[in-house]
């Protein structure tokens, strides 16, 4: 990024360009950080956590499921029946154990590990593996990064209401079955909350759905990696940012200027081209509002499944996480060992 900002006018606004990316990583043309990051420099992921840009990272290595949970801060596991740990690892991994999450409508809407870690980061890159079991169904909510001034050690939800901008913000990163458009468990869809979100049409405001015109489907059976970034605003600026890696390939970055379609209480798609320019994420009106917090959830509820035309609710749905990692630079995919 710190490539030639003088010469040829052409020249300088591709620089230009770079410099508004996110930090880390091989570029793209667009600047955006893709493939290799700072795994690389860690075979396996054995050792990331001690990297000085690792905030926190969590591989279910180490201790029984009840010091794990201790180490998070908040637990949720239903009768003991919603966790467990597991022999699938990702390929690659040095590790040989994952957390294997089972929700079972009826009996429970799945688990989660909630951890927070204050006063939190103005810029944070989330990566984690997951893996969908062969006959996963359709999802409610999945994984949460947010803001919370003040955070409590167990996770406030809060939907329906828009938040203050003084107070908090959430991004989740979930699959989104657009009513059993997609295969199930869906395509990768940011379901978002901030104080400049749209209102819904029964006078709500439940999460914007922010996903690209070209969809990125959550595959089931194997594992994949996902990465989010999120760049907090200096207020009063729409200079916030979110992106999208599946696997080391960007998949969504937004920021002002990027192309989208029509916005509404549903949210919006990022274009290609075309559009309107994107007016940029105003994520909070005070500085202190910094990212603090990681809620590693499976949530699946009856209606979330009704609503994407599932005839039998009755099933379990189980996924597994492993080699969570979040961290000041881009992470990317484990490097081989």
């Amino acid at each position: 990024m710190g490539k030639a900002c003088a010469g040829l006018a052409a020249v300088a606004l591709a620089a230009a360009a770079i410099c508004l990316a996110p930090r880390g990583g091989n570029s793209t043309a667009g600047g955006a950080p893709q493939g290799t990051g700072l795994a690389s420099k860690y075979p396996g992921d054995a050792g990331i956590e001690r990297d000085p840009a690792v905030i926190f990272a969590e591989s279910f290595e180490r201790g029984t499921l009840e010091e794990i949970g201790r180490r998070w801060g908040d637990v949720s596991n239903k009768g003991g029946k919603a966790l467990a740990l597991d022999g699938d690892v990702p390929p690659g991994s040095a590790g040989r154990r994952s957390l294997k999450v089972t929700a079972t409508v009826g009996e429970n809407t799945g688990g989660h590990l909630y951890h927070t870690f204050p006063p939190g980061e103005d810029e944070i890159y989330a990566r984690f593996y997951v893996k969908f079991a062969e006959d996963c169904s359709y999802i409610h909510h999945f994984v949460t990064i947010g803001a919370q001034k003040n955070p409590p050690r167990w996770p406030l939800g809060r939907a329906g209401l828009r938040p203050s901008g003084a107070e908090r913000f959430t991004v989740g990163i979930e699959p989104w079955g657009a009513g059993g458009k997609y295969p199930p468990p869906g395509a990768w869809n940011f379901y978002v909350y901030w104080c400049e979100m749209k209102q819904s049409a029964d006078g709500r405001y439940w999460g914007n759905g922010i996903k690209p015109s070209r969809p990125a489907l959550a595959l089931r059976g194997r594992w994949q990696c996902v990465e989010v970034y999120i760049k907090c605003n200096n207020p009063p600026q729409h200079d916030g940012e979110l992106a999208l890696w599946i696997d080391g390939e960007q998949k969504l970055y937004v920021k002002r200027g990027t192309p989208r379609g029509p916005w509404t209480g549903m949210g919006f798609e990022v274009l290609e081209r075309g559009g309107e320019p994107f007016e940029g994420f105003m994520w909070r009106t005070e500085r202190d509002v910094k990212v603090n917090f990681f809620w590693l959830m499976l949530y699946v509820t009856e209606s979330a499944l009704r609503r994407n035309k599932v005839a039998d609710t009755r099933l379990k749905n189980t996924v597994w996480f492993d080699n969570i990692v979040l961290a000041r630079q881009y992470v990317g995919p484990i490097a081989p060992r």
